[in-house]
């Protein structure tokens, strides 16, 4: 009997999400290679005219052209697609690809848009910058407070856009309710879920209509190649994302594919590890006295509802330098193990100033507004021993004069 390769979703559906993560979506050819195989090709050869003809007027399944389709990255689209219990997804050339897509592609003149204020830098220079000179609006509020997100609706508002754990913030949003309010009044929710990957937490359980990524973070999980990944229902990529991407052209490259491919494989053992190691990280922190933004800890005034969301925290936080910007920037340079990096969801634990770097072209307003100060450190933690990461905190904070 011919084993299962992992592309009909009847199956894949079925299977758990560790097995989904290192089988799904796996398409052999006929050599029957054990590793995806890399489809370095930006085109095809035809038997015939009428067999290309037949492809472009979609009366035949088949390659055209890799900016519509290629073999590798069809598998990782299948992957993830079925890591997320979505119907489809489409992966594109990085993070901010696939938030950009996500919204331009269904978005028109005229149209409104309410967002969760704490987020990544260049998601809000995209509102502010992109979105608005089109004649797109939108209303940027606490994403935490569910009134506020029902106080924002205007008749003309087609999406809720937000991150879920934020960035850096570590603001979590009411899934159920904010979910629930959109789809009660018709409206789309796209959630940024870079932070918890799908291994963590899964928006679509909770109602999301489309759920946006950066591979490039947990996802590679390596700091290698730039990713992006947008997922929903068929319907919904076939009748806006698709034409889009296909038209406007951010597509993943096949060899950002497959690097993605085999991060996902240990996706699942990567998130938990580095979830249990950020923990004992921040209550090292916590315990020396800093003021620490984690949703897995009691001190967070979300952590109830982080706990009903998701599987774990995730490896990603936030923590203050009591004495601002000058003594965050110390505490950085005093580091010997833990690199500076703008950086995420990398295996090797990576820290940086939001204020100078990912938040930077918020400007100061915009950076109060978002709750970033300009003590925050963001870390993200890896896969070392916490150990020797805390014992270099600490190195560092004694040097720091903290």
């Amino acid at each position: 009997m011919k084993k299962t390769t992992g592309t009909d979703p009847s199956i894949t559906s079925q299977w758990r999400p560790a097995t989904q993560a290192v089988r799904a979506g796996t398409m052999r050819s006929g050599h029957g290679e054990t590793s995806e195989a890399l489809y370095l090709t930006s085109g095809y050869t035809f038997d015939s005219a009428e067999e290309v003809a037949a492809r472009f007027a979609g009366e035949a399944e088949g390659m055209q052209y890799s900016r519509f389709r290629n073999p590798t990255v069809d598998m990782l689209q299948q992957r993830i697609a079925a890591m997320e219990g979505a119907e489809a997804c489409l992966v594109q050339a990085s993070g901010m690809a696939a938030m950009t897509s996500s919204l331009l592609c269904m978005l028109s003149a005229g149209d409104h848009v309410v967002a969760g204020r704490a987020a990544f830098g260049s998601c809000r220079w995209i509102l502010s910058n992109v979105l608005n000179r089109f004649g797109i609006e939108h209303t940027a509020i606490d994403a935490r407070d569910n009134a506020a997100w029902e106080a924002a609706v205007q008749p003309n508002t087609k999406a809720f856009f937000f991150e879920t754990p934020a960035n850096p913030t570590m603001d979590v949003v009411d899934l159920e309710f904010v979910c629930g309010l959109a789809r009660s009044k018709g409206i789309r929710t796209i959630v940024d879920n870079a932070f918890a990957t799908p291994v963590l937490q899964r928006p679509l359980d909770f109602g999301a209509d489309i759920v946006a990524y950066s591979a490039t973070k947990m996802m590679d999980g390596q700091g290698r190649v730039m990713a992006g990944a947008v997922c929903s229902s068929r319907e919904w990529i076939e009748e806006y994302l698709s034409p889009f991407q296909r038209n406007t052209g951010p597509i993943c490259a096949p060899f950002n594919a497959w690097v993605v491919l085999k991060g996902l494989e240990t996706l699942d053992l990567r998130a938990r590890r580095q979830s249990a190691n950020s923990v004992a990280v921040a209550h090292f922190l916590e315990d020396r006295g800093l003021r620490v933004l984690h949703p897995w800890l009691e001190s967070h005034p979300q952590s109830e509802l982080a706990h009903r969301q998701m599987a774990a925290g995730g490896p990603i936080f936030a923590f203050f330098a009591p004495k601002g910007r000058e003594q965050a920037m110390a505490i950085c340079n005093a580091l010997e193990l833990i690199d500076i990096s703008n950086n995420i969801g990398d295996a090797k634990t990576l820290i940086c100033h939001p204020a100078t770097t990912t938040h930077h072209n918020m400007g100061a307003d915009g950076r109060a507004e978002a709750g970033i100060e300009d003590g925050m450190l963001r870390i993200n933690v890896g896969l070392e021993d916490p150990l020797d990461l805390i014992d270099d905190l600490g190195r560092a904070l004694d040097r720091a004069g903290v």
